[in-house]
């Protein structure tokens, strides 16, 4: 008997084990902001409206502009612009990751923030830092004061501009603090999203989709 009793519980033990929920990842994205509202998809179900406070199964709306959306689920927060992805489980999931859609164009565009002003970038890996244009810096209190003077070739020619290191550059939920990039001297239509950020990430590109995910 206690030879039975055993085995059926060692049985009972693997049956538990089996029929245990296994940690998916749920997956959100953004496809549409109003102000105090968002167009989400989760899971790559159909797009549904949320407004601030609603939730659609485990994923509930924080916060809503015409330009990020800020969403909640599986115990964790994520800011997201329209076309950015986000994906969180319960298990290991390593650095913090980014989901960005190409344009018609084949560019990357989202917004984030340097020092915790609003910021729009264009993914560029043609430039060896983050740089962004006068107005960009002086709402983002970049301090020139000890800057140090440069010279960079852009599409017309050579500019003017002064190396910085940013105290925070964060873009959906991955911040990343002491970035170089270059300020220039004069307004810039959109910010460049350099190698001084991506280097500090593991870059992959799987058709329209680019996925950066933070290594350090």
């Amino acid at each position: 008997m206690r030879i039975g009793t055993g085995a059926n519980s060692s049985l009972s033990a693997l049956f538990c084990l089996l029929l245990a929920p296994t940690a998916l990842a749920t997956e959100v994205g953004v496809v549409g902001l109003f102000p105090g509202k968002a167009v989400v998809v989760v899971d790559g179900g159909a797009p549904r409206t949320l407004s601030v406070g609603n939730h659609q199964g485990s994923v509930r709306l924080i916060a809503a502009d015409q330009e990020t959306a800020t969403l909640e689920f599986d115990g964790k927060r994520h800011r997201l612009a329209i076309g950015q992805h986000a994906t969180s489980s319960d298990g290991n999931r390593g650095g913090q990751s980014i989901s960005l859609t190409a344009d018609g164009r084949g560019h990357f565009f989202t917004t984030g923030t340097i020092n915790g002003a609003t910021v729009r970038f264009l993914v560029d890996t043609g430039a060896s830092v983050v740089s962004l244009g006068a107005a960009d810096a002086r709402r983002a209190n970049v301090d020139l004061s000890k800057a140090e003077p440069g010279m960079t070739m852009t599409a017309n020619g050579p500019a003017q501009v002064w190396r910085v290191r940013l105290n925070s550059v964060r873009v959906g939920d991955v911040t990343l603090r002491n970035v170089d990039a270059a300020v220039h001297g004069v307004d810039l239509p959109i910010a460049l999203l350099g190698m001084s950020f991506l280097n500090r990430m593991e870059m992959k590109r799987d058709g329209e989709t680019m996925t950066l995910r933070q290594r350090y």
